[in-house]
C-alpha cells in the first residue's frame, strides 16, 4: 500500500477517474469530484464495501483527469464496460446498473433504463453501465447541452424546452428528422463515447462552414454549444460536502434584472428581481412606482429606477445588471453606471417585434452571457412578471 500512498500527494484536486491495481490486474474503477480527496479517503475507509475491505491488496493507483464531473461519470462507465473490474461488479450488491439509451423514433429521445428492464435490441444506442449516479440530474444536463427532444412533432403548442431555447423545434416542426439526428443525436453519441475533443473539433468546423455560408443563426447555435461543452457546469452532480466547500470559496453570483411596465401616467412601475446561479432570490425583489417621468418613456422610467436603486448602499451590489430591452435600455444603464463610477457589466435582452426572439446585447466576448443564456432569460421573464403584477395592483387601487 505504501507505494500508492505516496502517489496521492501528486494527484490533482480535479474531477476524473481513479484505477486501483493488484499487480497488473485492474480491480476497481471509481469517479471523483476531487481525485486527491477521494483516493485519500481510502486510507481510512469508513465502510466495508468489497474494495475498501481489500485495500491491503491494492499495489498501485492510476488516474485520468476530466474537465467536468459529467465527463468523469461517462469515462467511468466506458472503462467499466471495457475492463469489467471484479470489485465494481461486487459493489453493486443487489442494485441494478443504470444505462442511457437512445430510442428508435423519428425524433429519438434519451432515457435512463435499469439493467433488469434493458432489451438492447429495442434501442439505437446503449451507453453504460453507470454506477451510483444521479440519473435525473445527468439527463437534465445532457438535454441542455445537446437540445435533446422531450416533445413530439405536431403538438398544439410549443413545449416548455422550446421556450427555454432547449429544443430545436421538434414540436413546432422547425426541424425535420434528418436534421435533428445530425444536429442532436450524432453529437450526443460522440460525447457519450467519451470523445469530447473530437466532437468539439467537428462542431468548430461546422460553425466555420455555417458562418461562411452566412447561416449566422446556425453558427451562433454551434458557438454556444461549443462554449457550453468547454465550460460544463455540473454542480448538481456533486456531493453536498463538496458544494458546501465551494460555496465557502466563492462569493455567490448576483444578477439584478430590471423591467418597466408602462400603462398611463397613473400606473408606471419598475421592478428589480435578484437571481443567483441557482435561480430567484425573491426576498430581495424590489418594486418602484415611477414618480418623476412625464409621458410614457420606458428609457426615462428605467433611468429613474436605477438612480434610485444606486442610492441604496445597504443593498449588495450586483455582478451583472440585466434589462428587458435592447440597445437603448442597455445604453441608458451603462451611462448612469459610468456617471456614478460603477463598473458593472450590463446585459440587454430584446424580444423583438413579435416578442418571440431573445436578442442579447452585451460587451464582446462576454463568456458569462454565452454560458448562461437560459438563466438570464428566466431572470428577464421574472422581472417582467413582477412588474406586471405590481402594476395590476396599482390599477385596482385607482
Amino acid at each position: 500500500m505504501a507505494n500508492w500512498q505516496d502517489k496521492i500527494k501528486k494527484m490533482p484536486d480535479s474531477p476524473g477517474i481513479y484505477l486501483f491495481y493488484k499487480g497488473k490486474e485492474l480491480i476497481y474503477i471509481g469517479k471523483a469530484t476531487s481525485l486527491r480527496s477521494r483516493v485519500r479517503s481510502y486510507l481510512n475507509p469508513k465502510t466495508l464495501r468489497p474494495i475498501e475491505a481489500r485495500m491491503k491488496d491494492v499495489s498501485d493507483v492510476k488516474w485520468k483527469t476530466t474537465d467536468s464531473v459529467l465527463e468523469a461519470v461517462i469515462l467511468e462507465a466506458n472503462y467499466i464496460k471495457e475492463f469489467k473490474p471484479k470489485y465494481n461488479v461486487k459493489t453493486k450488491d443487489d442494485k441494478s446498473w443504470n444505462f442511457f439509451v437512445i430510442t428508435k423514433e423519428e425524433f429519438p429521445k434519451l432515457v435512463a433504463v435499469r439493467e433488469k428492464n434493458l432489451k438492447k435490441e429495442d434501442y439505437s444506442y446503449v451507453f453504460g453501465p453507470y454506477a451510483e449516479m444521479k440519473t435525473s440530474q445527468i439527463l437534465k444536463l445532457l438535454h441542455s447541452l445537446f437540445k435533446v427532444s422531450r416533445c413530439n412533432p405536431n403538438q398544439k403548442r410549443p413545449c416548455f424546452d422550446y421556450q427555454l431555447n432547449n429544443c430545436l423545434g421538434v414540436c413546432t416542426n422547425e426541424v425535420n428528422s434528418r436534421e435533428y439526428k445530425e444536429k442532436v443525436i450524432k453529437p450526443l453519441v460522440v460525447f457519450l463515447k467519451g470523445k469530447k475533443k473530437i466532437l468539439i473539433t467537428s462542431l468548430e468546423k461546422k460553425m466555420k462552414e455555417a458562418s461562411k455560408e452566412e447561416n449566422f443563426e446556425e453558427a451562433k447555435r454551434l458557438r454556444n454549444q461549443i462554449f457550453s461543452l468547454n465550460k460544463i457546469r455540473d454542480f448538481a452532480l456533486l456531493d453536498k460536502s463538496f458544494l458546501i466547500n465551494e460555496k465557502k470559496k466563492e462569493k455567490s453570483l448576483r444578477i439584478e434584472g430590471y423591467d418597466i411596465s408602462n400603462l398611463g401616467s397613473e400606473a408606471m412601475v419598475g421592478s428589480m428581481v435578484v437571481f443567483n446561479e441557482s435561480g430567484p432570490l425573491k426576498n430581495e425583489y424590489k418594486k418602484f412606482k415611477i414618480k418623476n417621468v412625464l409621458g410614457q418613456s420606458d428609457v426615462d422610467c428605467l433611468k429613474e429606477v436605477l438612480e434610485r436603486r444606486l442610492k441604496h448602499d445597504e443593498w449588495p451590489m450586483p455582478d451583472y445588471i440585466l434589462v428587458d430591452g435592447g440597445k437603448p435600455q442597455a445604453s441608458t444603464i451603462k451611462k448612469i453606471l459610468k456617471e456614478s463610477n460603477f463598473n458593472i457589466p450590463v446585459i440587454g435582452i430584446a424580444k423583438g417585434p413579435d416578442r418571440k426572439k431573445n436578442e442579447f446585447f452585451f460587451d464582446k466576448n462576454n463568456e458569462f452571457v454565452l454560458n448562461n443564456e437560459n438563466l438570464l432569460i428566466r431572470a428577464r421573464d421574472e422581472a417582467h412578471r413582477f412588474a406586471i403584477n405590481y402594476q395590476r395592483k396599482l390599477i385596482r387601487k385607482i
